[in-house]
């Protein structure tokens, strides 16, 4: 919300020597985000005054048009002379009246100005734009034209209020009433200790008979509805200068004198409104929910399908406009320029539902100022105000003549109360009051307090936010100041420490990160398009996805089953930024629905829930097992004087799951596999051990290319994600520290020939348990395919390390254990020595 100063000032008597800062400051100490103060005029200087165009010289010759004008300025030039300017636009003429700044004057950013010759002739000045003047855009891309009764002379810098401080303010949701300059005006007088001048306090007409015909069908979603009507308007009018600065500070576009109007009361009051051209409006006005599939053209000219839980206004015709979001094409305020002009309004002044409006606004993805305030809480007793200010102003401004009907439909309501404790806040704040203090400050913000130890306090209407104590509660500690709070720490009682699990999951992201691998977190959310690129069947578990009520994109609106594609889009990020050496891990939880998940249960919120309603909360809770996921792509070890270093591939995705499996003191078993994304032909599944049964831990390898095209990822991109409550599952008791020979090693070194088809991890699995308890370790270090083999063969080369703990290995004792292994291996896969 932007705050011109000015015009907060008719609300407030501040102290004339207050600045915007001091009132920013004032402000923020009761609790409203100032985010900024902009000085608008900054180092604006005279002479700028109001000229009229008295002739117009069209210079030929040049690429663009040029004008050589002469304007009367009055005595501003010294002279009395008319002053000579030259000017490229097109939007004036002879008999205007224009904005004229004179040589030595300066205008915003430091553009001082000066007589210069240009086009062959000496311009003494500027003829000035609302751009120029630091004012914004107006729409009209051109010169100020200003209204007619405004003598050349005349101080262009006081009329068009170019020097003031405007407040941008962040409103926070719970606080909508200061989306208008009566709810910030009430917080500036609170802040100040001053009184307010109320904008909505006015003579209103009750209702009548004969006022426009209105039904409300749906008295839930609009509880109050005021019209009223205006006519005999001058289609020429146009709004005056002052009201046109007031919209332009405020950040709005001037459109025409009753959209003007219905946009300023907006702005003053809080309340939004909407006039419709009432020669084209057929028949009683109507609020109703919308047909499934009905369209309506809105303001912006777009084509509208609207669905049936949708608020609309109608007509005989249908809807003529999406209450409380955007008005219709069909009743637009004609525009005289375009011919025709509106010579009689209705007004519309209602309250709306404040879910209803934000869901419409949200599903047609058309946020409009008027939605944005029914969204926070409209004051439902402003809405006769604010018609009968809209009146006063057409009638004021556009010589129109107001309807002695007045129309009002509201539904009963009664006023909202509360009970709270006297010393509630002194409670909540450890902080000693007082009631008189409590009582005071809610008086200050518009409540009714009744009681002495019990207070029966009723809410005023502009704050729907205050529903309970503890709201009361915190408007009494703002207002006294959270800086005045006093430091107190709680005391935590004494812990035990991490879990097992918990130190599980700090290791395995310690483990990733000394292997060097970057930690990256992405956003919880998918939707089914990134699910198709990774290629998942229909079947797929990771399909079945719990979905947001209110997602923050309509594009993710489910939580994620996978890690994969927000590390994926991580990883394509950060390759387009041009770092395409990457190794990204994350470490988060994933849900997965089972089908037989609960309707969750509110929890009440003034005692401790129950343990039978915390089991309810988590049976209506999808699973959600925690994972880590890995992805790799580029160079896994640089090039240098050291080597030529090696490029990421599948292997390094598998080595990753040992590395996080080491970390539980767990071994992990590797099979090929096929399981979307990765390629079918270099795809692992990783196994580990639970209760004696090899169970599926996760999968790694190199991503399908298809998947790589369709998410834009760089070749031969790698992942690997797993399950670490699984992996918790495979833990067998405490870790246990290896023991240490002090005895020398014996090394044996292996090579089998094997068939194809047979994979290394089965041919070392024999080797394993035919070496016995003397084997320390055994690594493959080679593997070879040639001619002399054979075809269909290879040749796989172990290094075995024994060692015994209590003595040193003679010769035959090693030769004896590898022969074991080998003679295992032979058996169960067919291995033969090679060279045998």
């Amino acid at each position: 919300m932007r705050v011109p100063l000015s015009w907060l000032r008719e609300y407030v008597d501040l102290p004339k020597t207050e600045t915007g800062r001091d009132v920013q400051a004032k402000l923020v100490s009761v609790g409203l985000e100032v985010e900024t103060v902009e000085q608008t005029g900054a180092g604006l200087k005279g002479p700028l005054v109001v000229g009229q165009v008295l002739t117009i010289e069209e210079l030929e010759g040049f690429k663009k048009p040029i004008r050589f004008c002469t304007v009367d300025v009055g005595t501003a030039n010294g002279t009395g002379e008319p002053q000579e300017i030259v000017c490229g636009a097109r939007n004036f003429a002879v008999g205007d009246k224009v904005v004229v700044v004179l040589p030595g004057a300066v205008l915003p950013g430091d553009f001082a100005i000066a007589a210069r010759k240009t086009y062959g002739k000496t311009s003494h000045g500027m003829i000035c734009s609302t751009d120029e003047l630091g004012m914004g855009d107006d729409g009209t891309h051109g010169i100020i034209v200003l209204p007619p009764e405004y003598e050349p002379g005349t101080d262009a810098i006081e009329l068009l209020e170019l020097v003031d401080e405007v407040l941008d303010i962040a409103v926070t949701p719970d606080r909508g009433y200061c989306l208008s300059m009566r709810g910030v005006a009430r917080e500036t007088a609170i802040a100040y200790g001053l009184p307010l001048r109320d904008p909505a306090l006015l003579d209103v007409p009750p209702p009548n008979a004969h006022g426009y015909p209105v039904k409300v069908s749906d008295p839930i979603g609009c509880g109050n509805f005021t019209a009223r009507t205006v006519t005999g308007l001058q289609p020429e009018a146009r709004s005056p200068i002052w009201m046109q600065r007031r919209l332009q500070k405020a950040g709005m576009r001037t459109v025409s004198l009753a959209v003007d109007i219905t946009n300023y009361v907006m702005l003053e009051l809080g309340q939004p409104l909407h006039a419709y051209d009432r020669t084209r409006v057929q028949g009683p006005i109507g609020v109703r929910r919308a047909r499934q599939g009905e369209k309506l053209t809105t303001l912006d000219g777009a084509e509208r399908v609207l669905d049936a839980q949708d608020l609309v206004i109608t007509d005989d015709r249908g809807p003529i406009g999406l209450a409380g979001v955007m008005g219709g094409a069909d009743t637009e305020i004609a525009d005289a320029a375009e011919g025709t002009g509106t010579t009689e309004v209705v007004i519309e002044a209602a309250h709306f539902d404040a879910i209803a409006i934000a869901r419409t606004a949200r599903r047609h993805k058309l946020s409009s100022e008027a939605s944005k305030r029914f969204e926070r809480g409209v004051d439902p007793q402003a809405a006769a105000a604010a018609a009968q200010r809209t009146v006063d102003l057409l009638v004021l401004l556009a010589g129109g003549t107001a309807e002695a009907g007045v129309t009002e439909i509201t539904a009963p309501s009664a006023p909202r109360t509360i009970a709270m404790p006297a010393n509630h806040p002194d409670r909540v704040a450890g902080v000693e009051y007082g009631r008189e203090t409590v009582v005071r400050r809610l008086q200050q913000v518009g409540c009714d307090v009744y009681g002495q130890d019990e207070l029966i306090v009723t809410v005023p209407s502009w704050r729907p936010d205050l529903a309970e104590p503890n709201d009361l509660a915190e408007e009494v500690i703002r207002l006294e100041g959270y800086e005045n709070l006093p430091s107190t720490l709680p005391t935590p009682p004494s812990g035990r420490g991490l879990t097992d699990r918990q130190r599980l999951h700090r290791r395995v992201g310690r483990a990733l990160a000394g292997s060097g691998y970057v930690e990256a977190l992405s956003y919880p959310f998918i939707g089914d398009a990134v699910l198709d690129q990774l290629g998942l069947e229909k079947d797929d578990a990771r399909r079945r996805t719990v979905t947001l009520v209110n997602p923050l994109s309509d594009e993710e609106p489910a939580l994620r089953t996978t890690l994969l594609p927000g590390l994926l889009g991580a990883l394509r990020r950060n390759d387009g930024r041009g770092s395409h050496d990457l190794a990204l891990f994350e470490t988060g939880l994933v849900f997965r629905p089972t089908g037989r998940e609960t309707e969750a249960v509110r929890l009440p919120v003034d005692r401790r829930p129950t343990d039978e309603e915390i089991a309810g909360l988590d049976a209506a809770l999808p699973r959600q097992p925690r994972r880590a996921a890995v992805v790799l792509a580029g160079a896994r070890e640089q090039a240098g004087w050291w080597g030529k270093g090696r490029p990421a591939d599948w292997a390094d995705s598998v080595e990753a799951a040992r590395v996080i499996a080491r970390e539980a003191g767990v071994e992990v078993t590797v099979r090929a596999d096929r399981h979307a994304p990765w390629h079918p032909g270099r795809c692992a599944a990783l196994y580990v051990t639970v209760d004696g049964v090899e169970t599926l831990f996760g999968h790694a390898g190199e991503l399908h290319p298809r998947v790589v095209k369709e998410l834009h990822l760089p070749e031969r991109t790698c992942a690997m994600e797993v399950e670490l409550d699984v992996l918790e599952q495979a833990v067998d008791g405490a870790l246990q520290a290896p023991r240490i020979s002090t005895f020398p090693v014996a090394t044996q070194d292996v090579a089998l020939v094997v068939d194809s088809g047979v994979p290394s991890d089965a041919v070392e699995n024999a080797l394993r348990e035919g070496a016995g308890s003397l084997l320390e370790s055994l690594r493959l270090f080679d593997v070879f395919t040639g001619e002399q083999l054979g075809e269909g063969r290879k040749s796989l080369a172990y290094a075995l390390r024994f060692r015994a703990p209590d003595r040193t290995l003679t010769v035959e004792e090693a030769s004896a254990a590898r022969d074991t292994a080998v003679a295992l291996a032979t058996e169960r896969t067919g291995a033969v020595l090679r060279g045998a």
